[in-house]
């Protein structure tokens, strides 16, 4: 069995989060038990860090001012002002602010 350790981040996602709603949801009617539900978001985490690893081409370039950085266990964070995004079919989205997190994609052990 593979023990490697995915990042949890995408726990924090829409689709994330309706899982663990419906996971405590089951949990609280005794439906499953809590250990299933650990393993069911262990599952989540690597199924959608290999699918948007393999299957997302689009790509974005942006402009603004970097407000506040951060690096800590191996994770970068940046919280960027007043943004400019210009997406792959040209159009532009502005915003107010934008945080991006920035994890190795490399698996333990991959150079």
């Amino acid at each position: 069995m593979n023990t490697q350790a995915y990042y949890e981040l995408y726990r924090r996602s829409s689709i994330g989060s309706a899982l663990m709603d419906t996971l405590d949801d089951l949990i609280t009617e005794r439906r499953i038990e809590p250990q299933l539900a650990i393993k069911i978001m262990a599952n989540f985490d690597r199924s959608i860090t290999e699918v948007l690893a393999d299957k997302v081409k689009a790509r974005l370039t942006f402009k603004g001012h970097l407000d506040t950085y951060r690096f800590c266990d191996e994770v970068w964070t940046f919280l960027i002002k007043d943004v400019n995004l210009k997406l792959d079919n040209q159009s532009t989205i502005q915003a107010d602010k934008v945080k991006i997190v920035s994890c190795n994609s490399k698996k333990p052990g991959e150079t």
